[in-house]
């Protein structure tokens, strides 16, 4: 699991980006969150742990989870 801070959120376009503890920056969508923080309300600033799937498009974060 790697950790991060949200960058940026968009509520209406359902999409943000997680600055990484590795300084890169990683896109995520709204269906990327697990299932069981689906329900939370995530803010830039909220730290958060996610994994990370490589494609063609580049690196994304998934599984993301809010952190204490």
């Amino acid at each position: 699991m790697e950790y991060g801070i949200i960058k940026m959120v968009d509520t209406i376009k359902k999409y943000g980006f997680i600055v990484g503890s590795d300084e890169e920056e990683y896109y995520f969508s709204f269906q990327d969150i697990h299932p069981r923080f689906r329900n939370q309300l995530f803010r830039e600033g909220d730290r958060v742990g996610f994994d990370i799937r490589r494609d063609l498009r580049g690196d994304r974060a998934v599984n993301i989870r809010k952190l204490g």
